[in-house]
């Protein structure tokens, strides 16, 4: 039996059950790029506002890229569960909710559904995960504007055409809030859609800066994907098939720049945190979180490891990866005040060593040409700022060259793997010298060269 409208009386008692009206609620959000992520992350902060009495923000998700999430959705009516697995909930044990801030998918390629849903007057709030590489960034930070009208139906075709509806029928703008792992995402996206527009439309591109907002956020979650074996557990605890579950840990962290152009939930309500400036917060959690996902990642996969837990339990990559938190990412940043980055590296280990959420190593190591600038790079970079050399994120960025010389689940995959062909003596200036494939703010020093090398050739007899 399939879980939908239809069958939620057939749950389990201890299944918590959002407490609203669904089918009197407008929909105020509509989401681009509904995955795993969102449905554990925003939805659930939504989900909880509503029921603790805000009204008229149920979600309709775009799928961008496939009908998969729309097919698991669409038929159980845009319901689905979330289960925290977690020690903070004692022994490992797990916890299930009943999630109906979603009122509909609908699949990009269906462009009249979704630019309908955008125009919509009860709209007001626009939020993405499409990841770093769907805002389509060149090597230098620019918006690849090429690459964006050869793919087409892309979020900037979305966005735009949404604008122009919005401008000629006399409505309010849009507040777009990115919930990607990029610093400064909401910059980043404005600035992105401004190069689209100018493109395109320079009149559009006045309305946008008049009318809306792209306020920073940073968004924290741990969600694996959902394995058919994972689908299989959930549907033996609930009674019935969800085809759109999802298990994530207990904890949950939204911080969002106080920059909206028009009414918003009440996330605060609920554990959000609104505030001024979101960059130490996002600044840490690239660095701290991202980049140590990465290091243990790369790292872990090259000592024939499959999940985070079993990464960070290793005798050997456990305690680099500790001082890569600890000693360089967050000796590079500033934090704001009350920001304790001890406490916080404390819950990451925690959280990492979580053995009841399984986390692929190959599902973080993907995309690592669009993730190591932001996670590694940027930390080189303040930290060089201020004479300190770092070992363990130099040690971690030769594993990820070792993992890129094979054909690799990357945007730049190509790119890569030719930067090789040259040999392990120029790979270093291929990528990451000053006019490399990643050339950026931070270039190695002779001392970090040397590190580099040293970890290569070790990585090498692997």
């Amino acid at each position: 039996m399939r879980l939908s409208t239809a069958t939620i009386d057939h749950l389990p008692a201890d299944v918590a059950r959002f407490d609203y009206d669904r089918e009197g609620q407008h929909a105020g959000i509509v989401h681009l790029g509904i995955g795993a992520f969102h449905r554990a992350h925003q939805a659930v902060f939504t989900d909880a506002a509503m029921s603790a009495g805000d009204r008229d923000w149920a979600i309709i998700g775009a799928s961008l890229r496939s009908r998969t999430v729309a097919d698991a959705m669409v038929p159980q009516d845009g319901l689905y569960t979330v289960t925290e697995m977690g020690p903070e909930m004692g022994d490992y044990a797990r916890s299930t909710r009943l999630i109906g801030a979603v009122r509909d998918v609908v699949v990009a390629s269906d462009a009249g559904r979704l630019r309908h849903a955008l125009a919509s007057p009860h709209v007001t709030i626009v939020t993405l995960t499409v990841t770093e590489k769907g805002y389509h960034r060149a090597a230098d930070g620019s918006l690849d504007i090429a690459a964006i009208a050869r793919a087409g139906n892309t979020i900037y075709h979305h966005l735009a055409r949404s604008f122009a509806d919005r401008r000629d029928g006399g409505l309010g703008g849009l507040t777009l809030l990115s919930c990607d792992n990029l610093a400064d995402n909401g910059g980043v996206l404005a600035t992105s859609l401004s190069a689209w527009l100018d493109h395109v439309d320079p009149t559009l591109g006045t309305w946008f800066m008049r009318e809306c907002t792209t306020p920073s956020t940073m968004v924290d979650r741990i969600v694996p994907a959902m394995t058919p074996a994972g689908l299989d557990e959930v549907e033996t605890a609930l009674g019935l098939r969800d085809e759109a579950a999802v298990v994530t840990e207990p904890f949950a962290q939204w911080v969002i720049q106080d920059r909206f152009a028009g009414r918003r939930p009440r996330w605060d309500m609920v554990g959000a945190q609104i505030v001024a400036d979101v960059a130490p917060y996002e600044t840490a959690k690239l660095r701290m979180l991202n980049g140590a996902h990465s290091a243990l990642a790369y790292r872990g996969l090259l000592a024939g490891f499959d999940y985070v837990h079993q990464a960070i339990g290793d005798a050997v990559i456990g305690p680099a990866v500790e001082r890569l938190i600890r000693d360089e990412a967050a000796a590079g940043i500033d934090p704001a005040t009350g920001q304790d980055l001890s406490a916080y590296a404390d819950a990451l280990l925690r959280r990492f060593a979580n053995p009841a959420l399984p986390h692929a190593l190959l599902q973080i190591a993907s995309d690592g040409s669009q993730k190591v600038p932001q996670r590694w790079l940027a930390s080189l970079a303040a930290n060089a700022t201020r004479g300190r050399t770092c070992p363990e994120t130099l040690t971690a960025l030769a594993a990820w060259l070792i993992h890129v010389r094979e054909p690799a689940d990357d945007p730049r995959a190509a790119e890569l793997a030719a930067a090789w062909t040259a040999g392990r003596e120029g790979i270093v200036d291929a990528i990451v010298g000053e006019h490399g494939l990643l050339g950026g703010p931070w270039h190695p020093t002779p001392r970090d060269r040397a590190i580099l090398d040293q970890a290569l050739a070790t990585f090498d007899t692997q």
